[in-house]
């Protein structure tokens, strides 16, 4: 598996359109390695389209797209399921029907391959890699199958990231800030389960 310091290997994928619900040539575009330059990439693998924990993780990546967009970071979902899947995915799931940012087809799984996210069953393990516009990964975490990950730890990653790229700030007194985020996310979820209970 492909980690910090690596970098992505050439790749073609078909990227859905954000918001594109028809099933034509409108909806897609040729994506590979060179694509979005001068972005940071939001790489966001899950097993398969058209299951139940997964639409959960790519919606509320999604409420954050224009968080990442501030960031100049592109955010980009996807599986090794064609585009078609996920196009009819988009129009079958309400929420997903108003999502905002890029799907891919990793359907040659040329993308998983290289960064080495399958799963033993020919699925991808639920990945993320923030990828810098050079295309060095700077930040991974990969979850078993049924593992949902936090968006909202995500953006405070790459806010990390790209403040400490753009600024040369001290890492040591960042990582402060992504400790301190982390235990109010973890003691608000605390609070939101006792209260649900």
């Amino acid at each position: 598996m492909k980690t910090v310091g690596n970098k992505l290997g050439n790749f073609t994928l078909t990227g859905v359109k954000p918001g594109a619900l028809a099933y034509d040539e409108s909806s897609f575009e040729t994506l590979t390695q060179d694509s979005f330059p001068g972005k940071w990439k939001i790489i966001v693998f899950y097993p398969k389209d058209f299951t139940f924990v997964c639409p959960t993780e790519i919606v509320a990546y999604d409420k954050l797209v224009n968080d990442f967009n501030d960031r100049d970071a592109v955010l980009m979902t996807g599986s090794v399921d064609n585009e078609f899947c996920k196009v009819a995915w988009r129009n079958a799931h309400e929420d997903l029907k108003k999502t905002n940012s890029w799907m891919f087809a990793d359907s040659a799984h040329q993308l998983a391959n290289d960064l080495g996210v399958h799963h033993s069953s020919g699925v991808t393990y639920r990945a993320t890699f923030i990828v810098d516009p050079e295309n060095i990964i700077q930040h991974v975490t990969v979850n078993n199958l049924d593992v949902g990950r936090n968006a909202d730890e995500a953006l405070t990653v790459s806010v990390v990231i790209t403040e400490i790229s753009a600024t040369g700030a001290e890492v040591e007194s960042l990582h402060s800030g992504i400790y301190l985020a982390s235990l109010i996310s973890g003691l608000l979820g605390f609070i939101w389960f006792r209260v649900k209970a």
